[in-house]
């Protein structure tokens, strides 16, 4: 509950000032359905190296705006996770469920400006539609100029339209076609919940967010989070997406393939063996140095250039 959160001044740098004077900022923003697993830390430290060699702020943010996703305690289980692996960030944790009134405004202004509109579909109902490039049901079109009579809105869709390009920095050049490969899509779910779509947009933004370190798994997001931030006048951050730890049978890692989470291992071992899958090469003899010793390493010697281009990559044995 609010409130009752554990201190963490051990691992909190001093506060920052959010006025866009730090040439680079940061963020790790886990979502607490579960504890960190490998896959989860590689992000969480591909992420920070990135920010503190470029002499930037790192930030950390809950993503809990999806409360039928969070399981109890798992909040104070990342950040004793983070602490317990040498993270530090600066100023205090970000957390989504605190700031609904700042999607309220976004998703008022996004209406105000007729950028979105509401829809009654069921998802029974767009069972037969068209696969969008991520895989799920694209949109039909059927509330798109209104809604059919005698039908109450269930949520709120964007208007999918245009072209959206961005280089990522590890995956190379990017384009979709927004109305072609992914259509209109929810930013106010049929539940009540505002969708991770716009959360992150409007958070990035409140938090000067100008760098985004994130896993693969993402990359089909991050067209619909362009063209958010150009809906709603926001500034649009450079984004890099790391490799997505992957088990033996090339499934992420995750709550649902039952992977370990990383306090199984020596926090030494874990960070040497995410210095690994990341491309940084470090030496054999670093999985079993101190803390300290890992983290000075990793400073010195990371380089975002190394990591593979790849969109997947087998976890060590060790982290599934």
């Amino acid at each position: 509950m609010p409130g009752n959160e554990p201190r963490r001044a051990t691992r909190r740098r001093a506060p920052v000032r959010m006025n866009a004077t730090a040439p680079y900022i940061g963020r790790f923003a886990p979502s607490p359905s579960g504890p960190l697993h490998f896959g989860s830390l590689a992000a969480a430290l591909g992420s920070a190296l990135e920010a503190r060699q470029r002499r930037g702020a790192w930030l950390l943010r809950i993503e809990d705006v999806d409360t039928p996703r969070i399981a109890p305690g798992a909040t104070d289980a990342i950040l004793a996770t983070l602490e317990r692996h040498g993270f530090e960030w600066d100023g205090e944790v970000m957390r989504q469920s605190r700031r609904i009134d700042a999607y309220a405004a976004a998703l008022a202004r996004l209406k105000a400006g007729g950028h979105v509109f509401p829809c009654a579909c069921t998802r029974r109902e767009m069972a037969d539609s068209a696969l969008a490039r991520d895989g799920s049901r694209r949109y039909p079109g059927a509330c798109r100029d209104g809604l059919p009579a005698g039908r109450a809105p269930r949520a709120w869709r964007v208007r999918a339209e245009g072209a959206i390009h961005f280089a990522d920095a590890i995956q190379g050049p990017q384009e979709e076609d927004l109305a072609r490969d992914i259509g209109d899509y929810v930013v106010f779910r049929a539940d009540g919940q505002f969708a991770y779509q716009l959360a992150v947009v409007v958070d990035d933004a409140a938090q000067g967010v100008t760098h985004i370190v994130r896993g693969a798994d993402l990359l089909g997001s991050t067209t619909r989070q362009i063209h958010l931030q150009h809906l709603l006048g926001l500034p649009v951050p450079a984004y890099a997406h790391l490799p997505v730890a992957t088990n033996a049978a090339g499934e992420k890692l995750s709550k649902q393939t039952l992977a370990r989470p990383v306090d199984d291992a020596p926090p030494a071992r874990t960070l040497a063996a995410a210095l690994a899958f990341l491309g940084q090469r470090p030496p054999a003899a670093l999985a079993g140095a101190s803390l300290v010793e890992v983290w000075t390493w990793a400073l010195a010697h990371w380089r975002i250039e190394r990591v593979p281009h790849s969109l997947q990559s087998l976890a060590p044995d060790s982290a599934t």
